[in-house]
């Protein structure tokens, strides 16, 4: 199984699984999943229809949002991860190739929320040093430390 860190009590993330996580993470009581790894990004990765077939067959809900390390900072797909969590039921995990970049979605999605510092604080208890973010972060925390 997959080494899943829990971020809130509704959201965690995790890198790459494969076919059989998918029924591990419904036995563990997640009822979502979303793939944010780009298709063929790894010639060994699980591809996403193949992902999404094994989620259902779990019971699982499940989406693709794929998101390159370009594009993980764009509007549109923190948008996106903030639309996930919002819509999906919960608890939702978010998978990558090693967990980061569904980690530094959820930080620009959820400085607002919790301020700067607990976010930062949350995600380096998790195992992910975002402080290499911490200009855009400081950005949409809109002032809150």
């Amino acid at each position: 199984m997959a080494k899943v860190r829990q971020l809130e009590a509704d959201v965690s993330v995790a890198p790459q699984l494969n076919k059989a996580d998918f029924a591990e993470l419904a036995a563990r009581g997640f009822r979502s999943v979303v793939n944010n790894r780009p298709e063929g990004e790894a010639p060994d990765q699980l591809s996403n229809a193949e992902a999404e077939a094994a989620a259902r067959a779990a019971g699982l809900e499940f989406r693709f949002q794929p998101i390159t390390h370009v594009h993980v900072t764009d509007d549109a797909n923190v948008e996106a991860f903030a639309e996930a969590v919002e819509d999906l039921p919960h608890p939702i995990l978010f998978y990558c190739r090693s967990g980061t970049r569904c980690a530094t979605l959820w930080a620009q999605a959820s400085v607002a929320r919790l301020g700067l510092a607990r976010t930062l604080q949350i995600a380096a208890e998790s195992g992910y040093d975002l402080e290499v973010l911490r200009d855009e972060l400081e950005k949409r925390a809109g002032g809150k430390p």
